[in-house]
């Protein structure tokens, strides 16, 4: 069984603010829960950006916005 968290990376990876903290609301996860996710979606976004940045521009395009929103 996985870390739960792992599925709250589209938070950081496809919403702005105020849908992340729709979305986190809807879910209804605790504060440790939400920060595990952010972790995650940080770890995702430091290993996609190097492999994908000369080979899949949206790729890399959607890692630098998550960089950008998890260190917000």
């Amino acid at each position: 069984m996985g870390d739960p968290a792992v599925d709250l990376t589209p938070a950081w990876n496809l919403f702005d603010a105020g849908s992340r903290e729709t979305y986190r609301r809807a879910l209804g996860v605790d504060d440790a829960t939400w920060e595990r996710g952010r972790g995650w979606a940080l770890q995702q976004a430091i290993n996609a950006l190097p492999y994908h940045v000369e080979t899949n521009l949206v790729m890399a395009a959607i890692a630098r916005r998550a960089l950008r929103t998890v260190l917000d």
